[in-house]
């Protein structure tokens, strides 16, 4: 077998029917090759987990960021994405990764456990309230966009009078990570980008002389030189809009996705949600499993630094080459029955935390808040069912639902 193979298009990113299920797709192209060239997305894409994880951890290949264009568009979008640390390699990278990991390491995850335990548990409350009095409710609309929008927020301290604000310009700026948002999205990106990135610039400011009790004022602490950070290292103020940016649109779209792309299969595959609901043991697993089986994330590329090969398909320096995360997730040479949900699954080495250099930050977080939402919707909507068949989002890259309506 070739290591990769010429079609005309793989797959159409924008056919409703391939974003219905795309996993039947991915399955029939690993069978002909692990890469492919992918005319559309404009960059091979590699479908087999072995080739993913060359990808994402090959140090060859890095995130290369290349402003919008025109630029002139895009001065606050570019900006945002040129000083994160997930566009970043070698020694800026590892300066800001090293500066973000340990402000994560202050303990914030444990520190919100218990208001992430009791805010899912008061709105899958109200939502069987709903439930018993109108038949049906929405779990994404009173949910899982909720819970991560608030939990992103006390992480970072944002004030009370943004927050609302905070799903609209998450949803709007990774539109932009589409194939093609379209002239509309990417101007509302660009507006919710600005919007964004001056609220945190008044945030930063504030914590400079207000420090508090935040993800945020650590970030600062270590953006005043070496006189304080003890290490000669720091953060610029670009540096730290860009990386509170990306904690938003990170934490926001992938929970938000993986709760409800993660219910939805449980409700379509009921004896897991009954085991689930009598073992709450599973609800470790059940987390890893649901990342599997529908991923948030369907897309992560990197760009060659030199030239390379990717499970034996060549990559020029300067290539964009793409990780199909869902594709990884199905492969049958890791993953035993890998198209059945098992909420006990061992072991489990989905892709979809990233892997390498650029692995999420925040998988611990995200993991309390999927297990809060699990353990809530066991106490308080055990026998929930699915009220009518789920909206999808028109979208590839981030892959989710509009609508989710849940019955009991």
């Amino acid at each position: 077998m070739s290591s990769s193979r010429r079609l005309p298009v793989p797959f159409d990113p924008a056919d409703a029917a391939f974003l219905d299920d795309p996993y039947p797709t991915f399955a029939a192209l690993r069978a002909i090759a692990p890469v492919h060239e992918h005319p559309l997305l404009g960059m091979p894409v590699a479908v087999s987990h072995a080739a993913c994880s060359e990808v994402l951890r090959g140090r060859s290949l890095g995130r290369i960021w290349a402003d919008a264009q025109p630029a002139a568009d895009f001065p606050a979008f570019n900006l945002l994405h040129r000083n994160s640390l997930l566009e970043r390699e070698g020694e800026p990278h590892d300066r800001l990764r090293t500066l973000v990991a340990a402000a994560f390491n202050r303990g914030h995850t444990a520190r919100l456990e218990p208001a992430v335990r009791a805010l899912a548990d008061r709105l899958i409350a109200e939502l069987a309230v709903q439930v018993r009095h109108t038949g049906s409710a929405d779990l994404m609309a009173g949910v899982a966009h909720v819970l991560p929008v608030e939990v992103i927020a006390e992480l970072l301290g944002l004030p009370e009078e943004i927050r609302p604000r905070l799903r609209g310009w998450s949803t709007a700026i990774v539109a932009m990570y589409e194939p093609d948002p379209g002239d509309g999205r990417r101007a509302r990106a660009e507006e919710s980008s600005a919007e964004f990135a001056g609220a945190l610039r008044e945030l930063i400011a504030h914590r400079r002389v207000h420090p508090g009790d935040d993800l945020v004022s650590d970030l600062v602490s270590a953006d005043l030189g070496p006189e304080r950070s003890g290490r000669g290292a720091r953060l610029s103020t670009d540096e730290l809009v860009g990386t509170a940016a990306l904690l938003l649109m990170a934490g926001h779209e992938a929970t938000v996705n993986v709760i409800g792309n993660g219910v939805l299969a449980l409700l379509d595959r009921p004896e897991q949600w009954r085991r689930l609901v009598a073992d709450p043991g599973l609800d470790a697993t059940a987390v890893e499993e649901l990342i599997r089986y529908d991923p948030p994330l369907q897309l992560f590329e990197r760009t060659a630094m030199r030239d390379t090969v990717v499970a034996g398909h060549p990559v020029p320096e300067g290539t964009k080459v793409a990780a199909l995360l869902g594709a990884a997730a199905h492969d049958p040479q890791v993953f035993d029955r890998p198209t059945e949900l098992d909420v006990g699954r061992r072991p489990n080495p989905h892709l979809g935390f990233g892997a390498g250099v650029h692995y999420c930050l925040g998988a611990p977080l995200a993991r309390v808040e999927v297990a809060a939402v699990l353990d809530a919707l066991r106490r308080r909507l055990p026998g929930m069912t699915l009220a009518a068949r789920p909206r999808r989002r028109p979208d590839f890259v981030m892959r989710g639902l509009r609508e989710l309506r849940l019955a009991a």
